[in-house]
């Protein structure tokens, strides 16, 4: 039996190659990647896979002997789609529809058969059709006939009102991109307390530039979203800090598994909640819930308050994107002082 020299060596080679490749770390790597790939495929598919309006914020102006006749009816439609309540007129649900409490508005006219709808294409193109067509139905089913009345026009180079959600999605990638690449430059782990504040100094440096080139992009540049630039540019810095802050934290506590939970919030939790592609009210019950609590969707609300709501109803989603700035710096610090202070050698004991 013949023996090719060296094969044997050769294979061994190989076989302490594979064997020093395929380690448990790696292993468990491989396997959290193919966990938010599913993850990633079941959050989006399942936030947008079926939109429909529930519980829409609706304001009814309507004389007294009409109005709880309409109020029922809207109250009554399969699947509950709105949450109907009185407005006393219409200037008081134009002004509502402005300051961003109620979506919609039906006035109904005190003679004749055509009622007006108030809806606010600024707030999500897709959720104005949605009313258009909703109460079109209603109208029609009583005979009388509906002519809509947008108060917060989407600009006309806003395709479908997504120019705030993309401009926000590029703010947020910037943020998690521009922390990893900081933590993972020299180390998977901030090794002291220098080190942590350098990045957060950078992190803070990046989102001024990366906010402001935003906004003049969106705003002077392709006219898609109106509003101040200086606010847009604001809100940029904010939630780029906000989003590489946090990244940063959970690199500094977990290691490398820290940036994919920083993936998972913002990516994958963050994005399909929103509210960019569908409003809030058009999304299943989980994700409306966990929207206004993430930086896409606390950033998107923000974007579109700023461009088409004259910056009304803003501060509970600055507070959460105040909320995971500070966090994010306080922990990056905390861990590397706590981790510096583990690594230090203890001193001597003193003698005479």
């Amino acid at each position: 039996m013949s023996h090719t020299p060296g094969t044997g060596t050769r294979s061994g080679s190989f076989l302490g190659e594979v064997k020093d490749a395929v380690t448990p770390r790696a292993t468990l790597l491989v396997l959290g990647v193919i966990a938010l790939q599913l993850l990633f495929i079941a959050s989006y598919v399942g936030a947008l896979h079926d939109p429909r309006p529930k519980d829409v914020p609706f304001g009814v102006v309507a004389p007294a002997a009409a109005a709880e006749r309409t109020l029922s009816t809207l109250e009554r439609l399969p699947g509950s789609p709105l949450d109907p309540r009185a407005v006393a007129d219409a200037a008081d649900a134009r002004k509502q529809i402005e300051n961003r409490e109620i979506d919609g508005a039906l006035v109904v006219a005190p003679s004749g058969r055509t009622d007006t709808l108030l809806v606010a294409s600024g707030g999500g193109t897709v959720l104005a059709t949605t009313l258009e067509s909703l109460v079109a139905q209603v109208e029609r089913s009583e005979g009388r006939a509906v002519r809509t009345v947008d108060v917060a026009p989407a600009s006309d180079r806003d395709f479908d009102g997504l120019s705030s959600f993309y401009l926000i999605v590029g703010w947020c990638v910037g943020g998690y991109l521009c922390a990893s690449i900081l933590a993972i430059s020299a180390g998977a782990r901030p090794a002291n307390p220098v080190r942590a504040a350098i990045r957060l100094i950078v992190m803070a440096l990046v989102a001024i530039v990366g906010g402001l080139g935003g906004a003049v992009i969106v705003g002077p540049v392709l006219g898609a979203l109106p509003g101040s630039v200086v606010d847009l540019w604001g809100l940029g810095a904010l939630i780029t800090f906000a989003v590489g802050a946090a990244t940063l934290a959970l690199q500094g506590v977990l290691g490398v598994v820290g940036i994919g939970l920083a993936i998972l919030l913002v990516v994958i939790a963050g994005n399909p909640s929103a509210g960019g592609a569908f409003p809030l009210p058009m999304l299943p019950p989980f994700w409306r819930e966990i929207g206004p609590w993430l930086p896409p969707g606390a950033g998107t609300w923000t974007a579109r308050s700023i461009a088409y709501f004259k910056g009304n109803d803003t501060t509970v989603s600055l507070v959460v994107l105040w909320a995971w700035a500070v966090a994010g710096t306080v922990i990056t610090v905390l861990a590397a002082v706590l981790r510096g202070a583990r690594r230090e050698p203890e001193l001597p004991p003193q003698t005479g």
